[in-house]
């Protein structure tokens, strides 16, 4: 993925762990977030409930090896751009980047 990610053009930042992101210089500068749902320590969910409680409401793209439908809908209401489900599509990825870019953009219009 990040091969990908850098053949398009993307900065891309990785991290170990939800910790790890959090405690970067990164974070205020996150256009888009690609997470796993389930990490060792934080989770990719508590890690976005986080950041929205901290007023940084990143564009959010989650990737699960286990896809619970249960869980699509009320990751969608919390700001989720997509949930894809392993293994994926490369174009479904992009596809999903460019919705959360634009997503990015129009909130920085707005604020």
């Amino acid at each position: 993925m990040n091969s990908l990610l850098s053949s398009i053009g993307m900065i891309v930042h990785l991290f170990e762990s939800a910790e790890d992101f959090l405690q970067s210089a990164y974070v205020s500068d996150t256009a888009c977030l690609i997470t796993d749902v389930q990490m060792a320590g934080m989770s990719g969910i508590e890690l976005h409930r986080f950041l929205i409680a901290q007023d940084q409401g990143i564009p959010t793209i989650f990737i699960t090896a286990s896809p619970e439908e249960s869980i699509r809908p009320r990751l969608l209401k919390t700001g989720v751009v997509c949930l894809l489900s392993k293994p994926f599509d490369e174009q479904a990825l992009l596809q999903c980047l460019d919705t959360a870019l634009k997503r990015n953009r129009d909130e920085d219009v707005t604020q």
